[in-house]
């Protein structure tokens, strides 16, 4: 059964349109306020045996001890629980506001403005002087922020930096030889590999979960938050309320990933943002303050067969060919259209690469830096025409 074009429009990376506004949607975000209880499940995980010390990802294992346990004691002092508290406005009724109501109250308004809101989720210490990184979403907004270490020290953390399009966060504490992780590398994941994960879920200080790497390259629209530019890690491990900004490790003891999503709508759907994305985030943020992600205006769709189809039937786009990526709008005043793309550009080549899904194109726009000409090859009603695109800067609001 094919996709309505509508579908496949919304489903599409959006790079794109400059994101979308609001927060995640209340399904699929692992919210650290006021969590849902869940049940938390631990895998038994497989235990080493023979006359022999064995080792697995480069990790020795001692006595009863298997990879994983020995994987948690190497990072599990790093790994820090963070509280947060925010100042919420309270949604007030009409009625309150009339003048009867108030007479009846002596004048007084019976419910404030604004509440306080308290929230607990995870992170991890990336350098032994106190750098830490998490989620944006744990610390947003945040009036106070207190981090817990695995030893019982706490410290009054500082915010350096939140960038919601990613959904990454770094904070600061007052601190010296700190444990720090080390950081691995998911471009080389494959799904069937151990995942582990370490966190907060629930209040419950270093939970540890155990899991497999379901999938890699999940885009944000598939995940269900399209105003993100992440392609996510889908893991197994049990990721619950507070896990969010905790890290996933490999056998090796390696970061590979920062846990941030769950969907409430099924069991055994985690995400988590790939590390090289977070730590790229992290490094701008700490340095800067802030990140400007380039944007080009588009927003994209994978062009198949089937998809062409079903744009024949249901727009006046004219298509010639069976692949490569459709631009399905071209956002006015945009990079895009400033340099003369338009609706029904099939792109075929960034920068001489080829490219047949939008996932391609985000990660070509993702990795140059704002400035830097884009030159894109693409197929207008069965014509090669190529294109000079200088990214702008990602819009602090959404485009539609």
């Amino acid at each position: 059964m094919g996709l309505s074009l509508k579908t496949l429009a919304f489903s599409s990376t959006l790079l794109v349109l400059g994101g979308g506004a609001g927060f995640w949607g209340s399904r699929y975000v692992d919210f650290h306020f006021s969590p849902q209880p869940k049940t938390i499940s631990v895998a038994v995980p497989p235990t080493a045996s023979g006359g022999q010390t064995p080792s697995v990802g480069g990790l020795a294992v001692a006595g009863d001890r298997n990879f994983i346990a020995t994987a948690v004691q190497q990072v599990g002092p790093a790994v820090v629980r963070i509280n947060a508290t925010r100042k919420v406005a309270n949604q007030l009724p009409e009625a309150f506001n009339n003048p009867l109501f108030r007479r009846f109250f002596g004048g007084q308004q019976p419910i404030p403005d604004e509440r306080i809101e308290r929230g607990t989720g995870s992170g991890f210490i990336l350098s032994p002087d106190g750098r830490l990184l998490t989620n944006a979403h744990v610390v947003s907004e945040a009036r106070t922020v207190q981090v817990t270490l695995k030893d019982g020290r706490t410290f009054e953390g500082k915010v350096v930096g939140v960038d919601p399009v990613t959904d990454v966060a770094v904070v600061k504490i007052n601190a010296r030889n700190l444990p720090r992780v080390k950081l691995g590398n998911s471009k080389n994941l494959i799904p069937g590999q151990w995942a582990i994960a370490i966190g907060n879920p629930l209040g419950l200080d270093n939970t540890v979960t155990i899991g497999i790497i379901s999938a890699t390259d999940r885009t944000s629209a598939q995940v269900g938050v399209p105003d993100k530019r992440v392609t996510f890690i889908q893991t197994d491990a049990a990721i619950n309320p507070g896990n969010s900004g905790g890290p996933l490790l490999n056998t090796e003891g390696e970061i590979v990933g920062v846990n941030t999503a769950i969907r409430t709508d099924a069991q055994g759907l985690g995400f988590a943002i790939p590390i090289e994305t977070a730590a790229r985030v992290a490094n701008q943020l700490f340095s800067k303050g802030r990140i400007s992600h380039p944007f080009l205006g588009i927003q994209m769709i994978d062009l198949t067969p089937a998809s062409k189809t079903e744009i024949a039937q249901e727009t006046d786009l004219k298509v010639e060919i069976d692949s490569g990526v459709l631009i399905v709008r071209a956002i006015a005043k945009s990079p895009a259209a400033q340099a003369g793309l338009r609706a029904g550009d099939v792109i075929q080549k960034i920068n001489g690469k080829t490219v047949a899904k939008s996932l391609q194109v985000q990660e070509q726009v993702e990795s140059t830096t704002l400035g830097a000409t884009l030159t894109l090859e693409v197929n207008r009603q069965g014509v090669i025409q190529t294109f000079h695109v200088k990214p702008g800067a990602y819009p602090a609001n959404e485009l539609s």
